[in-house]
């Protein structure tokens, strides 16, 4: 394999995956690398069947192999919420980062803590031919009703690692890739590439 197609426009998850990625003998490219512009509609009911779909649609445009991911945030206060719909919690696709972390954290308010929780994330890879691999993991920590710290994106400022005592966004980029549910997740679909 020559190129890779990281399939996602989020510039967090660019960086977290082109770094998991550095040791694969390839190009890494991404959309705006081949110019596309692709709104994948995320109707899956399971994170895989979102990531397969991203995956699927990328290496169809681009006759490329794709790698996606989706990712969720499940509060187990919540019922599993925000879940799939993490992004899109609010109600509006174009609330920022800050602005999906209050409208939580409004919603565990009344809720006793600790507010136990996971990220989830599952990824997947499609190759020209048809074929797919994916991978799904998880890490799991609590939210806290402050943010905290400076690197990362989305929920990282009010997820907290209780074994460490820092959130999601105290960590550094190599730290978190050690780590996080999307490091297990991408360090899971490796090996699938040492034999393509």
């Amino acid at each position: 394999m020559e190129r890779l197609l990281i399939a996602t426009t989020n510039k967090g998850k660019l960086e977290e995956i082109s770094a998991l990625l550095n040791t694969l003998h390839c190009e890494l490219v991404t959309p705006d690398d081949l110019h596309l512009e692709i709104e994948v509609e995320e109707n899956g009911k399971t994170y895989l069947e979102n990531a397969r779909l991203k995956a699927a649609t990328y290496c169809q445009a681009s006759q490329l192999p794709a790698l996606a991911d989706d990712t969720g945030l499940e509060v187990a206060a919540l019922g599993g919420q925000p879940g799939l719909y993490s992004a899109r919690f609010t109600g509006s696709h174009n609330a920022s980062d800050h602005e999906r972390r209050q409208f939580l954290l409004s919603k565990l308010k009344n809720y006793p803590r600790p507010w136990e929780a996971r990220f989830v994330c599952a990824v997947a890879l499609a190759l020209p031919s048809g074929k797919f691999y994916s991978y799904e993991d998880a890490c799991t920590g609590e939210i806290i009703p402050e943010e905290r710290g400076s690197q990362g994106f989305g929920y990282d400022p009010i997820f907290l690692f209780s074994q460490l005592g820092r959130t999601m966004a105290e960590l550094s980029l190599n730290e978190k890739n050690r780590i996080s549910h999307r490091a297990k997740a991408v360090l899971g679909i490796l090996p699938v590439f040492r034999n393509l």
